[in-house]
């Protein structure tokens, strides 16, 4: 017995010297008792996995807000591409298409980069999220910015916890875009409930008596919450052609109907010079 041990051992010393002269080529195998178990991963884990599935590019000239902003996305699970301008941002853009991204308007000498990069880039994809990101507050540079095709216009005094809700909404309706739908007769949002088919709306299970053009118009808001939708794209979905305060007062006899049901409603938000925009309740 002794024997064969001692035979085994110079078996394996010379197995050893034959494979890796001491480079640690000799292999044997791992007892049971040894080997790793691994572990389902925990929600926060799957959660920053998903995060680090999205690419945010970062379009700004100044370099310290520029990674600032980089700095606190990659710390919520985000890839970041950042840029300092609309050359190098186009470029890249080229090649692979972010899955959101931040512009600033003013790149350096380009005082309006932002828009053109903007119009550029909705060229190249109608569903990519785009939010300006900018210094500039008149209402001639939102309005601008949105009609561009901007989803979203912040600017730069907005809270960072601010900035990171409003990417993961824009991230969250992308989701619902993308997602085949196996029926558009009912749709749902939180306490709202419409019926394409029946053409009717509930909140909270009660019934709420819309007209047909308010019916329309509470769902062209609601299909997409968080999203701008002007006077313009109201009167299209809702198949009418008036003037402006005409709107104003639909949203204003809507408001009330919903106000009879549930004292606290204030979904319908009126965002000035722009339109209205559904908020979840």
């Amino acid at each position: 017995m002794a024997s064969r041990c001692r035979e085994k051992g110079r078996t394996s010393e010379q197995s050893w010297q034959k494979d890796g002269s001491g480079h640690g080529m000799f292999r044997r195998q791992v007892p049971r008792r040894l080997q790793v178990r691994y572990s389902r991963p925990s929600l926060e884990q799957l959660a920053a996995v998903t995060a680090m599935s999205r690419r945010i590019a970062i379009v700004e000239d100044e370099p310290a807000i520029r990674g600032n902003y980089a700095d606190v996305l990659r710390k919520q699970g985000y890839e970041v591409a950042a840029y300092a301008n609309r050359a190098d941002a186009l470029a890249a853009f080229r090649t692979r298409l972010p899955d959101l991204a931040v512009v600033d308007i003013g790149l350096g000498d380009d005082i309006d980069g932002g828009f053109a990069l903007c119009r550029e880039l909705r060229a190249m994809s109608a569903t990519v999220p785009i939010i300006f990101l900018s210094a500039r507050d008149s209402d001639f540079d939102i309005v601008a910015g949105l009609r561009l095709g901007a989803d979203d216009y912040l600017t730069k005094d907005v809270s960072l916890p601010h900035l990171l809700a409003r990417i993961a909404a824009l991230f969250r309706r992308s989701d619902l875009l993308a997602t085949p739908q196996a029926s558009e007769e009912i749709l749902e949002r939180g306490p709202l409930s419409l019926d394409l088919k029946r053409l009717t709306a509930h909140w909270t299970g009660q019934r709420v008596d819309l007209t047909l053009t308010e019916f329309w118009m509470v769902h062209a808001l609601a299909r997409f919450p968080g999203h701008v939708k002007d006077r313009d794209g109201l009167m299209r979905d809702a198949k009418i052609v008036v003037d402006d305060s005409t709107i104003t007062s639909h949203i204003k006899r809507i408001r009330k109907k919903f106000l009879v049901l549930d004292a606290k409603f204030d979904c319908i938000e009126t965002v000035y010079g722009m339109g209205y925009r559904w908020n979840p309740a």
